[in-house]
């Protein structure tokens, strides 16, 4: 019972804070803190954020400890993209590649990791796919700009803009 009464009481004092927090309006009275992490922004790409930093828990099978890496959430936090050859980019000349370990936060049945690009969220759909589900891959774009990655696996799905450079 304890337990219960410390829970009610923690959810008693977090919205007693946001609702102080908030103008008569309802929307908050203290503007957003600036991100601590420096984001790849484009056009039509300012809901990214690309974090260098540790992994959430759920995404760190393969690293060690509090390893920092670049990486990018999916909207619905279903998937991590840990980028490896960030910035991702359009055309490399320098003999890396776009190099994306995608991380699933829960196991899922054996299949595919289907990818459907769109520049700016709109147009024709670029198709990818990583066999075997999220897992390590190469996944080259055919123009700069920030893409729109529908990505679907068995039982799943979620979303993400990434941002390709020239």
């Amino acid at each position: 019972m304890t337990v219960l009464l410390r829970r009610f009481a923690a959810v008693l004092v977090a919205c007693a804070v946001f609702a102080a927090g908030c103008t008569e309006e309802g929307s908050p009275s203290v503007a957003p803190s600036p991100s601590p992490v420096a984001p790849s922004l484009a056009p039509g790409c300012s809901a990214t954020k690309v974090e260098n930093g540790p992994l959430p828990e759920w995404a760190r099978a393969g690293f060690s400890g509090d390893a920092r890496a670049v990486h990018v959430l999916g909207v619905q936090g279903e998937i991590a993209a840990v980028l490896f050859g960030h910035p991702l980019t359009y055309d490399r000349k320098d003999g890396a590649s776009n190099k994306i370990l995608w991380v699933a936060r829960e196991k899922y049945e054996t299949g595919d990791l289907t990818i459907k690009a769109r520049l700016e969220g709109t147009g024709e759909p670029v198709l990818r796919e990583v066999s075997g589900g999220p897992g390590p891959s190469i996944i080259d774009l055919p123009q700069a700009g920030c893409w729109r990655v529908y990505l679907s696996w068995p039982g799943h799905t979620d979303t993400m803009d990434l941002v390709y450079a020239g």
